[in-house]
């Protein structure tokens, strides 16, 4: 702006005559070429010059300096947002060094904590060591010395009796001392130790210095946004129900690659209505991330990658996904005209234990939906028709992700991109939400999975802030865990104990911790194996108190001990009864059946507690589209997080 100021006054000052000292009286001409206003003296000297009207080159000059204005006053609003935004990440990196601060001080003193508990139970293992041993040794010394006194005793009264002249009268002393003498020679004594003196301390402390030593890092990045990029042929198309795969590269603010990971990177396809894949990231640790997406129709769709929150370079991305001509001469003729969802043949719920009576609706389908919420209506020649929009306000949602129902009539669902948690009746009335967008301890980024304590309150995945949030049933922030150990958090559920289950996507890791943040367990790792994940999503708990998890890209559903050992596994990729492609939410019914929600092909499937398929909720007259989390009510009635459209449903159930 400075700069501007003095350009302007320099050009300005070009109308004053170039000669010095100049004439006042000042010709009403204007050379061109020197850029000056020209005196009568000096007229001669630009004869050659091209010359315009002095007014008009001063019309010219204002018109210049009105247009440099406006153009530098055009940047003030960008500027302002810019300086807001700016603000903005330094408050939250002012508070989330806060919040590491608090931690590092909570972790060393529960630290100094343990290391003084490990103290006084070694201290009172030395005390009752020692007693026992020193017992032992002091029970043969006293025996020794009570035989040492005996035998001192009668040899010295025996000396006695021999130093006397002898007589009939010694004579039956004689001979009791020399029965007594008889049994102390044959006097057993302990005379060989009967405890040792060892009493050491092994303390192997160098393993522990060393851990010590290395104890918590403070992980960060320099990559921003607008220099980071993305390449790899999924970045333009993809072929339906195969995965595709982008490289994202992230750089500093000067275009420099990075070297390392953990940056907080967010990956979405979505329609033009909004998200509705959920995609794996995975951390090279190297500054480099791998984004893996399946997308389970065709279509035009859009791929946004975010770093911080912000596009990279070219987000979003056009995308174009397709089918094969393999695909089409495979399942073209039978699929044609199917929706996602659609019963398969065969497998109609009236004949189940788990059927229910067909409810008598205007659709010219009939399924097991009671309602949805987040929905626009329009009716045409007598039929229903809904499209999810996405929205902001109450009772509407953008990519929500997990769903809980309490013991109380209430279904809490986690909205994602709206960072918020919202509450409906069991009838979806609408009665509270609350979450605030941020960083810091109490607010939301990306709240993915949600449950109820028994307690009342309400346990938060927050896939972004890699932590758990608690908030009490009014939605007052209470406590946080998890943080420092989590990845990316994305189902949480609670068990028979009141332990809080996290369901860690990102690290592929089922975690155990008490309400107070304190780690029970963990058990997981990336894999195909029996005991391993490869993107788990959701988890819920049977009667047996064993943790049900949904094993997203191993297409199957595992059940577990509360010590991580492997109970039972079912499930495989493909469309057919008891297969899944992708499945994410799961819940228990009181029967011990098991309910998924089968992402890849749009579908709700039924279980016995076994892993023996039983049916479908029918879903026909209204398709789901992507379901994501998954409860059932209080009231007894399946609730579904329809992802795609923006939208939660809830089917009829009869347990």
């Amino acid at each position: 702006m400075g700069h501007s100021i003095l350009n302007s006054v320099a050009s300005l000052s070009s109308f004053l005559p170039s000669c010095k000292p100049f004439n006042l009286q000042v010709a009403d001409l204007y050379c061109s070429a020197c850029k000056c206003a020209l005196c009568e003296d000096c007229l001669p000297n630009h004869a050659e010059h091209p010359k315009v009207a002095l007014s008009q080159a001063l019309e010219q000059h204002r018109n210049n300096l009105q247009e440099r204005l406006g153009t530098v006053q055009d940047r003030l609003p960008q500027i302002s947002d810019v300086l807001s935004f700016v603000k903005e990440i330094l408050q939250q990196l002012t508070n989330q060094r806060a919040s590491i601060e608090e931690d590092i001080q909570s972790s060393f003193e529960d630290l100094h904590k343990q290391l003084d508990v490990r103290k006084s139970v070694l201290l009172m293992e030395l005390e009752v060591t020692y007693g026992l041993k020193q017992k032992v040794l002091q029970a043969q010394i006293d025996s020794l010395l009570r035989g040492e006194g005996d035998i001192t005793t009668t040899c010295t009264q025996a000396e006695e009796a021999l130093a006397g002249d002898p007589c009939v009268a010694s004579l039956q002393v004689e001979r009791e001392l020399w029965e007594r003498l008889g049994e102390l020679a044959g006097l057993g004594l302990p005379c060989q130790p009967e405890e040792n003196d060892q009493l050491d301390l092994v303390m192997e402390t160098d393993g522990l210095r060393k851990s010590i030593h290395n104890l918590g890092t403070i992980v960060t990045t320099s990559a921003v946004a607008s220099q980071s990029e993305a390449m790899g042929a999924g970045l333009e198309q993809c072929i339906v129900g195969h995965p595709a795969s982008v490289t994202i590269v992230t750089r500093d603010k000067s275009g420099g690659a990075c070297k390392s990971g953990n940056a907080i990177l967010s990956a979405e396809v979505f329609t033009p209505d909004g998200s509705i894949v959920d995609g794996e990231i995975v951390d090279h640790k190297n500054g480099t991330y791998e984004f893996v997406y399946t997308v389970p129709k065709e279509g035009d769709f859009s791929l946004a990658l975010r770093l911080y929150d912000q596009h990279i370079k070219g987000s979003p991305f056009k995308l174009t996904v397709t089918k094969t001509l393999e695909a089409e001469l495979d399942v073209g003729a039978k699929r044609r005209g199917k929706s996602p969802g659609q019963k398969k043949k065969g497998s109609k719920r009236a004949s189940s234990a788990l059927g229910t009576p067909r409810r008598k609706t205007q659709n010219p389908i009939e399924d097991d939906l009671i309602f949805r919420i987040g929905e626009t209506f329009s009716w045409k020649k007598r039929i229903l028709h809904a499209k999810g929009t996405k929205g902001r306000n109450k009772g509407e949602f953008t990519n929500l992700q997990g769903v809980a129902a309490s013991s109380n009539g209430r279904i809490l669902i986690a909205d994602s991109n709206n960072q918020c948690v919202q509450i409906f009746s069991n009838e979806g009335e609408f009665k509270s939400r609350f979450g605030v967008r941020g960083r810091s301890p109490g607010q939301l980024q990306r709240p993915t999975g949600v449950a109820v304590h028994p307690s009342g309150d309400i346990i938060i995945a927050d896939y972004d802030n890699k932590w758990v949030s608690i908030f009490s049933c009014e939605g007052k922030f209470k406590a946080k865990l998890g943080s420092g150990r989590l990845m990316g958090p994305k189902g949480v559920s609670v068990d028979q104990n009141g332990h809080v289950i996290v369901v860690d996507n990102k690290a592929c890791t089922v975690f155990i911790f008490q309400l107070t943040g304190k780690l029970i367990t963990k058990f997981g790792s990336r894999g195909n194996g029996d005991k391993q994940f490869a993107g788990p999503h959701f988890a819920a708990v049977n009667k047996n108190n064993e943790i049900i998890v949904t094993d997203f890209h191993n297409h199957s559903v595992k059940v577990f001990t509360l010590e991580g050992e492997l109970v039972l596994k079912f499930g495989s990729n493909g469309e057919g009864n008891g297969q899944f492609n992708a499945p994410t939410g799961v819940a228990v019914d009181i029967n011990g059946n098991i309910i998924v929600a089968d992402w890849g092909n749009s579908r709700i499937q039924v279980f016995d507690g076994s892993g023996s398929f039983l049916s479908y909720i029918n879903t026909s007259a209204d398709p789901l589209y992507g379901p994501q989390g998954l409860a059932l009510t209080s009231d007894g009635h399946v609730v579904v997080a329809d992802s795609g459209n923006h939208c939660f449903k809830v089917y009829r159930y009869l347990q």
